[in-house]
């Protein structure tokens, strides 16, 4: 699993992504997932382009495809589902307003810094 949320957190850089952090939920009963990746983008043209590379990363480096992903139709928050990682791509504004990283704040959570992904 952490060579899957490295995968996609180098997808995530490559189409500029930014405030990256993978939130480890392994220790939470009842959570959809053993992790969360989040990340924010400007504009629904980048939460596309970002969702397109990380399908495309994933498949190639660990042949995972998500079961599902949901969101597309208005590009603002688009959650893709790779059955123990669910990856959260939101538009800024979007993720502003949900504050998902606050609903997990117990969590351990591993932030990503713009150049030392």
């Amino acid at each position: 699993m952490t060579e899957l949320i490295e995968t996609i957190v180098e997808a995530i850089a490559d189409k500029k992504g930014r405030n990256v952090v993978a939130i480890d939920l392994s220790a939470i009963d009842g959570a959809a997932a053993e992790a969360f990746v989040v990340c924010s983008a400007d504009s629904p043209a980048q939460v596309e382009a970002i969702v397109r590379n990380v399908e495309e990363q994933a498949i190639e480096r660990h042949d995972e495809k998500p079961r599902r992903v949901e969101g597309m139709t208005n590009a603002t928050w688009v959650v893709m589902d790779y059955y123990d990682v669910m990856v959260h791509i939101f538009h800024t504004e979007t993720r502003a307003f949900y504050k998902l990283d606050e609903l997990w704040a117990d969590a351990p959570a591993k932030r990503y810094e713009e150049g030392n992904f």
